[in-house]
């Protein structure tokens, strides 16, 4: 096992999970659901997302200030309610510290699998291998090493919003989940950006390259209604989702911007020349020390959670089940 991870309550209910990054610990604070007041929906981000930018730097400073993921990550977990001896695959598993937690909860007699396309993180990840847990290169798009119904529950940790071909992804789990099985993901909304990307739009302006915010941190998140419609077009039911606040304590802007460029595998403030980044730069951490409390720098996310299953075989009393 890599590291040392805090235990973590889960609670899925009006809760703002508050995740010191520096130091990797975490606490729980409960905060009452605010639904009226929203930001105005900010056009979705653009930009081209690379796969070729990651490297071998940025895959270990990922795992090492991966706790914040694998903190709300566990948020995810909870509502598959997995069983003793299940099967398990993880998209997107990065260094695979949440596939670790996974198969604790599955067991010897369960397994779980992680794949991700970048092979600087699955290196990592192959370090926590064991006889129930293993790891590959793969992509969510193309499942095809997997039998139909191989998995009792798919999961997606802060990966949907990197899927152009979100439709495609969709298929192919609902392919590989046994009837009755769980997929669950969590995502950026563009109706709700986090307050770091708000701030970064802002320095960039300030910086005169407003006209070019796009390049900055390319994601595609999708709203609830994107994502309902996307889940009812792969055949899933049972459809819900809520948007989940969660709070990252950062000690400075310079340790949450090597946090962005490690999340982002190499697409963080990747279209703008080194001069051009450094003003950026400068901009955010001036902008960003209004967020400033006594334990370092308060920055409120904003993700998605969304659930649904494969249905169970119609069974037909006058003959066999369709």
């Amino acid at each position: 096992m890599l590291g040392s991870d805090a235990t973590l309550q889960i609670h899925f209910i009006d809760i703002v999970a508050i995740a010191a990054v520096e130091s990797g610990a975490c606490r729980l604070a409960r905060k009452p659901s605010d639904r009226t007041v929203m930001d105005t929906a900010m056009p979705q981000p653009g930009g081209t997302i690379s796969l070729e930018r990651d490297t071998p730097e940025l895959a270990r400073s990922y795992e090492q200030a991966g706790i914040v993921q694998f903190q709300h990550g566990k948020f995810l977990i909870g509502p598959l309610a997995l069983k003793a001896g299940e099967h398990v695959l993880d998209i997107g598993t990065g260094t695979g510290r949440l596939a670790e937690f996974v198969a604790g909860l599955v067991g010897p007699g369960g397994r779980v699998i992680g794949i991700d396309p970048l092979e600087s993180r699955i290196d990592i990840a192959r370090l926590r291998q064991s006889k129930t847990l293993t790891f590959e290169t793969g992509h969510a798009e193309n499942l095809s090493r997997f039998a139909d119904g191989q998995f009792d529950a798919v999961y997606l940790n802060s990966v949907f919003h990197w899927i152009a071909e979100k439709d495609r992804a969709l298929r192919e789990i609902y392919r590989v989940l046994r009837p009755g099985g769980k997929i669950g993901l969590n995502v950026q909304d563009p109706s709700k950006p986090h307050q770091s990307r708000v701030l970064l739009r802002e320095a960039i302006a300030q910086a005169g390259l407003a006209d070019r915010h796009l390049e900055s941190n390319p994601v595609l998140g999708a709203t609830n209604e994107q994502l309902k419609d996307l889940f009812a077009a792969a055949s899933f039911i049972d459809y819900r989702s809520d948007l989940r606040s969660l709070v990252d304590i950062h000690a400075d802007a310079d340790s949450m911007l090597k946090w962005s460029e490690a999340s982002a595998f190499g697409n963080f403030l990747d279209g703008f020349s080194k001069p051009e980044s450094d003003q950026v730069r400068a901009s955010f951490a001036r902008l960003v020390e209004v967020k400033r409390i006594p334990e370092g720098l308060r920055l409120e996310r904003y993700l998605r959670f969304a659930f649904a299953r494969k249905a169970l075989p119609f069974t037909n009393t006058h003959g066999p089940k369709i």
